[in-house]
């Protein structure tokens, strides 16, 4: 059995036996990958930050978790029911939707930002699965694509921006005009009704791509706590 060390993203466990898991863990050197973990291990936490040791065999489908540390302590998500409940629903978004067993630094580093900034942050929290959800687009290969103008639209199935109303598929100019601030690094300021919309627009983008979001079960607990 081979063995290596690699920065990992926890991203889902189930419970296997009495006192066994599968742990599916985002990796900086594998991709995403299940381990077998043996003993029960406390840092197996939706978004945790770890370093793992896990070896690899030809005839077993899923890697061995060995040994496992948290890489960067994490110290107001696990303690914080906002911060918590946004780690449950990136977590389980990035469990659905990133699948590839090969290595994919862009997606890893900009995951392993997010939750650093998500752990540190003060301010912002209520819009950060927001801007997550835009950032990702890019590290998932539909970035939206043109230039908003002022009571511009949003196109779904083209993934870019449009000067009148597509179909039926798309943003309506003011979440349209969501897109664009938040695609330009702004933190606009908003109201619950206005931050569900929007992110109910993103989820229909992000489904409209990758039938997986419908699949999303924290996105009711995402509402009701922002």
């Amino acid at each position: 059995m081979k063995s290596y060390a690699a920065r990992g993203i926890v991203l889902h466990t189930l419970k296997y036996g009495e006192r066994s898991c599968v742990a599916w863990i985002l990796t900086d050197t594998h991709g995403r990958q299940s381990y077998m973990v043996y003993r029960r291990q406390p840092l197996l936490q939706p978004l945790f930050l770890v370093e793992l040791e896990a070896g690899v065999s030809s005839r077993a489908e899923m890697h061995r978790l060995r040994e496992v540390h948290a890489a960067v302590p994490l110290t107001s998500i696990p303690f914080d029911v906002r911060k918590s409940t946004v780690a449950l629903f990136v977590a389980e978004l990035l469990y659905r939707l990133v699948c590839e067993v090969e290595p994919n630094s862009p997606l890893f580093e900009f995951v392993w930002d997010a939750v650093t900034r998500l752990d540190q942050t003060q301010q912002g929290v209520a819009n950060f699965h927001l801007d997550f959800l835009v950032g990702l687009c890019r590290h998932l290969g539909f970035a939206p694509q043109g230039e908003w103008s002022p009571g511009g639209w949003f196109d779904i199935r083209e993934g870019s921006f449009t000067p009148v109303r597509p179909h039926g598929d798309c943003f309506e100019p003011e979440n349209a005009a969501l897109l664009a601030a938040f695609l330009s690094g702004e933190e606009p300021a908003l109201n619950r009704g206005r931050r569900v919309d929007f992110l109910g627009a993103m989820l229909a983008y992000l489904g409209y791509h990758l039938d997986a979001v419908r699949d999303i079960r924290s996105v009711e607990i995402l509402r009701e706590v922002f």
